[in-house]
């Protein structure tokens, strides 16, 4: 499905999914991070969300389900530096977290990429949130050329495996290439090569056991119109990028980043940071959604599809006005041509709520 590129992904009908608060004169909310936790996940993300001074900060919020949404909390702020932004999250096996975000600029007015982590999710990098970002927290990578001249402005991905850390990165003064490099503690890397060739920017890699093997997943962007995947069956070369998807309207033309949403071994779909403007000031995070294609067959032949997800697990079909609403639903897989078993007769779609179970 993956390499053929069929993938039946809905719109949130929520569009945006989520805004930035709007007590404060900046708003500007982007660069999702989601990782599942107990009972759903923690979704960080970097912003300025409805502040008063221009600075972006990362912030967190738990969902059970990406419907409704808790609290939101600063769990970074700008500290030595004017931005802190562009965070990529994990979970660690003990408890916690581990991130990997931009900085800006260093000693030598480049954007880097920086490292902290929280055994709680509550202290980082030993101190209460929120944090305030240091100089001492900017990695090293040994054997890149030129890493002080570097600029690696969002686009500092991490995947753990066991005691290594990999970090996936771009070079905005050198691109065309995504680059890779590994570390035992977070800070002091070794560059290892490049991962891929093109274009675009990294912005979150996942990896998926099929067929007795792996899969690894990398998103791209390119502050335009669409997204971008790659595949990889060892995470360290991946193969030419395949369109994701592209903007749904004028309000999310630009689109800035992107943060995979997975559970265990599936992928549930992808957030977006977007907005109307080529300023990239203005964003918002918006959602689609890997699901079955679900259509329903009215008995007088009107065939209705869905108008859009409210998150992962939920689609809606509505039956317009004069259409009978007797008839047939037709489940297909997420690739949105498959189909899985026969049509589902329906007295009344248009009040019907169903629960597909695997």
């Amino acid at each position: 499905m993956w390499r053929k590129g069929d993938l039946h992904l809905l719109r949130d009908m929520r569009h945006p999914l989520l805004e930035p608060r709007q007590a404060g004169l900046y708003r500007n909310i982007y660069a999702p991070s989601a990782v599942r936790v107990e009972g759903g996940w923690r979704l960080f993300y970097g912003a300025w969300d409805g502040i008063d001074v221009y600075f972006d900060w990362i912030y967190s919020v738990f969902t059970k389900d990406f419907i409704d949404f808790g609290a939101r909390e600063t769990i970074l702020n700008n500290g030595v530096f004017m931005h802190v932004c562009n965070v990529n999250a994990l979970a660690l096996a003990e408890g916690g977290f581990e991130m990997m975000y931009t900085v800006y600029p260093d000693k030598h007015d480049r954007n880097k990429p920086a490292y902290f982590k929280s055994p709680d999710g509550i202290t980082w990098n030993g101190r209460s949130a929120p944090y305030p970002a240091d100089y001492k927290d900017i990695v090293k990578i040994d054997g890149y050329p030129d890493y002080e001249d570097a600029d690696v402005n969002g686009m500092n991905v991490i995947f753990r495996e066991g005691d290594k850390l990999r970090l996936y990165f771009n070079n905005f003064r050198k691109f065309g290439k995504v680059f890779r490099a590994e570390s035992q503690d977070g800070k002091n890397f070794v560059y290892k090569g490049v991962a891929l060739e093109c274009n675009l920017v990294v912005n979150d890699v996942k990896r998926f056991e099929v067929n007795g093997g792996h899969c690894w997943l990398m998103g791209l962007h390119m502050n335009r119109e669409g997204l971008w995947y790659s595949l990889s069956p060892d995470g360290d070369t991946f193969s030419p990028e395949q369109p994701l998807l592209t903007h749904a309207g004028p309000e999310d033309l630009y689109i800035v980043a992107l943060g995979w949403v997975t559970d265990g071994n599936r992928v549930l779909g992808v957030l977006y940071g977007a907005g109307a403007v080529p300023e990239l000031n203005r964003n918002r995070i918006f959602a689609r959604w890997l699901q079955k294609r679900v259509v329903f067959t009215s008995e007088d032949g009107t065939v209705c599809e869905p108008a859009g997800a409210v998150g992962p697990n939920r689609q809606i079909i509505r039956i317009p006005e004069g259409v009978n609403p007797r008839g047939a639903l037709q489940v297909f897989a997420e690739n949105g041509t498959t189909p899985l078993g026969n049509p589902i007769p329906i007295k009344n779609a248009a009040t019907a709520v169903l629960r597909l179970v695997d």
